[in-house]
């Protein structure tokens, strides 16, 4: 064979690019890492849903621009390398591959004085397609462009448009009020990915990077922490926290690391935790950056096994620059970081002990609770419920004290009058779930009617602390947190569908069902001993 120049095909090839594994929020961080790489302090994404159901993003920035030569060579597939070799370009794809994953056309135009013509050129896949051929398009500036360019970037800079955007939402809808809200849905999510993911760019507090403003429609995009470090505890001595990283080539290079556990959710307020806070198993684990930008966010990496509720206080922060990139086979995205076996293994024997240290914490934090409130806490099952408002339960629409009556609207129909306890002035942190003394009827569990005044009533659920299996079951799990709260919320969710489905007729019926559930878990527990002293407390060498 004389010529053995293969080129790809071009339009498989350009399709193809579309499904390198970004989505909405990974690709729109990859264009706002080409502006941060050209010296930009702003950058401005307006998110447009046009009448006909048209969706267009634009993304300015006020970074340094291009002249005509520049963005063609940005525009080319591989892209030549930036002469920062810290920049957070790393493949010369990002723009094409980000752009090309949510949108059928874009377009780049930028200048770098004033005194320049704004430059322009375009990939449409279906021209390409239709062509089948690596040709671009160079249509001239709309006024609308020229408009964009000088909202978002200002005198110089960039502009990417994405068009077509077949792809910026998860499924299609009719152009209307759905569509709008699918929109400022994704918006918002976007909002949230972006205030992780370059942090420590947008807070002005933090002196690690440079400063970058981020707005999307106008609104400022606010920095979010995942670390916290306003309250969490850094555990990692400070000589243990720079690890030596040797590179295929034999070279070594530092990375640096830190380990951080966070308060305790009740150690925290309800907005606390939800504003700064998040924590849940997927929050756990390693949050890697990338010179100063997060490419992962929680997970284990297989240094340990899965997340699960003991450890979901601990968060590892891991840093290293450009220099350790091909040590950690960083993906076009940058969203993914693999770790060599024999690294995986030394951070597993750094972090074991601060693994295990996260874990008592939060085992005796839940113990120190339970023990605090007489034994078994049910304020995570109360809050869990507060929080969650579109759980399918019966309307109170008035109650009656003297006759311990409520009167409910229900999937049975409104205005439906059924015997209930019915309970004012209860302590608001115990409102929806309650374990009782005085429940005089032998079931495990009862509905009632309670407020923390003398009106709104709310449907709650009332435990038998008689019970067998209160006695023998809730008691032995008083130390774990996440078993408690499981059976509350089980409980509360029978009885809510009880009394969701309930009219005069079936009240009988459901009573009856409570009092065989409850005299069968009696007898099951029968032979099960109550429970010792040291089985109320929760041993940390398990932990």
């Amino acid at each position: 064979m004389s010529n053995l120049i293969n080129p790809p095909d071009a339009a498989r090839a350009i399709f193809g690019f579309r499904d390198t594994g970004y989505n909405v929020k990974t690709a729109a961080a990859d264009i706002i890492d080409n502006s941060i790489a050209a010296g930009a302090t702003e950058v401005n994404i307006d998110i447009q849903l046009m009448a006909d159901g048209r969706k267009i993003v634009c993304f300015g920035d006020n970074g340094e621009g291009m002249d005509a030569d520049g963005v063609w060579a940005a525009m080319r597939y591989g892209s030549p390398q930036r002469t920062s070799a810290k920049s957070l370009g790393k493949f010369g794809l990002g723009l094409k591959t980000a752009s090309s994953s949510v949108c059928l056309r874009f377009s780049l135009i930028s200048r770098k004085s004033v005194d320049q013509p704004l430059a322009k050129l375009t990939w449409d896949l279906e021209h390409v397609a239709d062509r089948n051929d690596w040709e671009m398009q160079n249509a001239p500036v709309t006024t609308d462009e020229k408009d964009s360019f000088e909202d978002l970037c200002g005198d110089t800079g960039t502009l990417v448009v994405w068009e077509k955007c077949d792809r910026i939402l998860s499924k299609d809808y009719e152009p209307g009020t759905k569509e709008k809200a699918a929109i400022n849905r994704m918006s918002e999510s976007l909002a949230k990915h972006i205030s992780l993911v370059f942090h420590r760019f947008i807070d002005t507090s933090d002196g690690r990077e440079r400063n970058v403003a981020i707005n999307i429609n106008g609104e400022p995009v606010a920095h979010w922490n995942p670390l916290y470090p306003e309250r969490s505890e850094q555990v990692l001595a400070a000589r243990n926290q720079e690890l030596i990283v040797e590179l295929p080539d034999g070279n070594e290079d530092v990375a640096t690391i830190k380990a951080w556990i966070l308060p305790h959710r009740s150690d925290m307020t309800k907005e606390e935790e939800a504003k700064f806070a998040r924590i849940s198993n997927r929050a756990q684990g390693f949050y890697v950056y990338r010179e100063g930008r997060l490419i992962q966010d929680g997970g284990w990496l297989d240094v340990f096994g899965s997340p699960e509720p003991h450890t979901s206080l601990l968060r590892i922060e891991f840093d290293f620059g450009h220099s350790l990139d091909e040590a950690f086979r960083i993906d076009v995205k940058k969203s993914r970081i693999l770790f060599h076996p024999d690294l995986e293994e030394g951070l597993r024997k750094l972090l074991q002990p601060t693994y295990r240290e996260a874990g008592q914490r939060y085992r005796r934090t839940n113990r120190d609770g339970a023990n605090a409130k007489g034994g078994v806490d049910h304020s995570s099952a109360n809050k869990n419920i507060a929080g969650a408002a579109n759980t399918a339960k019966p309307q109170v629409t008035g109650v009656d004290n003297a006759t311990q009556t409520a009167e409910i609207s229900n999937n049975r129909g409104p205005k439906i009058r059924i015997k209930a306890p019915i309970q004012s002035n209860v302590s608001p942190d115990s409102i929806h779930v309650e374990a009782v003394t005085d429940m005089t009827s032998g079931h495990l569990w009862e509905p009632a009617y309670r407020s923390a005044g003398s009106t709104d009533h709310v449907p709650g659920v009332l435990l038998n602390k008689h019970h067998d299996f209160y006695q023998k079951i809730y008691q032995r799990a008083a130390a774990n947190g996440y078993a408690v709260e499981g059976m509350d919320l089980l409980l509360w969710a029978f009885a809510m569908a009880e009394q969701n489905n309930i009219n005069p007729e079936l009240e009988p019926i459901f009573e009856d069902i409570r009092e065989e559930i409850s005299a069968n878990l009696r007898k099951l527990l029968r032979n099960m001993p109550d429970p010792e002293p040291s089985d109320l407390i929760d041993d940390d060498e398990d932990a």
